[in-house]
């Protein structure tokens, strides 16, 4: 019977939550979480199941590889499957950096899943099948078959179909294949279906890029007023915006104009995605008040505008995004704000 291996971050190898994520890389014989169910839907048997923290894959991608390419070594397997990711960013990115190391080193199939928000997508798309994920966890009992299913395909050795077909993001890569309809028939069925304004899909699909022009530098940074914004979270105790834990849909807007610092028991994140102890304890890790108006008083600057903005990114989509920047961009052009300062976690 042929053999899979599964990689799974800690939360769904049942070693816990954010207090786990850093732990480095471990290879348990048999099936652990979704590796049971792969075990079930994979036309082979899933011999070990490999764990890992996403902030030790995230902070020490080179040793976090090489020991998992070592526990592999000595083991024969016919295929890689990993998560499903979801809409997990530091998840994703794991899944695509060792499925690509996996590929790379040894030739296997490899195959994940992700949620098209998911950074992990455009990073590892090109080298990874990826298949067309949810944005939560429990998207798991559609997204998990949906990888095995194209797991299978190299196991069974049978050929995988298009992209679109298979339900994975395009690769980029273009193969060859015999019809029995010729160009000019298919070009005339597609221009009749554009001029009538019916569907039709092009053969050659060229990707839309959201290219976004850098900034000019500042001509004057001892002239220039200076505003920070923040996706880690950071709000008053009582988060008076309702902002999400994840997901978010809402910003906050609050006033620092008296303040040198913020003090943790006032401030707080309501961020999902890190372990939140040491920025309750003091919010300016991650929204720097007391650097800024230190370097103020120093006169690096200009002036501060007397908000900070903030939000959740971790599973926020890319269009609630650009909406909420929409919204906050108006309010810093009336104070006539030079600069900005996104800090991320």
């Amino acid at each position: 019977m042929k053999k899979a291996i599964v990689y799974i971050n800690q939360f769904f190898g049942q070693l816990g939550g954010e207090d786990t994520a850093g732990v480095g890389p471990s290879i348990h014989e048999g099936q652990i979480g979704p590796a049971m169910a792969y075990n079930q839907e994979l036309h082979a048997e899933v011999t070990h199941t490999i764990i890992c923290g996403d902030n030790y894959m995230g902070s020490n991608p080179e040793d976090a590889v090489k020991q998992i390419l070592d526990m592999l070594e000595p083991l024969e397997f016919d295929v890689f499957v990993a998560g499903p990711a979801f809409n997990a960013g530091r998840y994703g990115v794991a899944c695509g950096t060792i499925c690509k190391a996996v590929k790379e080193k040894f030739g296997v199939p490899v195959i994940t899943s992700m949620n098209e928000e998911n950074p992990g997508v455009e990073m590892f798309r090109k080298d990874v099948i990826i298949l067309k994920g949810g944005n939560i966890a429990s998207k798991m009992r559609k997204d998990l078959p949906a990888v095995a299913k194209v797991a299978n395909c190299f196991l069974d050795e049978v050929p995988v179909g298009p992209a679109d077909e298979m339900g994975y993001f395009p690769t980029g890569h273009r193969h060859q294949v015999f019809i029995d309809e010729d160009a000019t028939s298919r070009f005339m069925k597609m221009l009749h279906a554009r001029i009538k304004g019916e569907p039709y899909v092009s053969e050659l699909i060229v990707p839309k890029l959201d290219r976004v022009p850098i900034a000019a530098p500042l001509k004057d940074l001892k002239s220039a007023r200076i505003a920070l914004l923040n996706t880690g979270g950071i709000v008053p105790v009582d988060n008076p915006d309702r902002i999400q834990s994840a997901s978010a849909t809402r910003w906050g807007k609050y006033d620092i104009s008296s303040m040198d610092r913020l003090e943790g028991g006032v401030f707080k994140t309501i961020h999902a995605g890190f372990d939140p102890a040491a920025a309750n304890a003091d919010p300016n890790v991650i929204m720097p008040i007391d650097a800024m108006k230190a370097l103020l008083k120093e006169g690096v600057y200009g002036s501060l505008h007397p908000y900070f903005y903030t939000t959740v990114g971790t599973g926020t989509t890319e269009k609630e995004a650009a909406r909420m920047a929409k919204e906050i961009i108006p309010l810093l052009q009336e104070d006539h704000v030079d600069a900005c300062i996104m800090v991320s976690t």
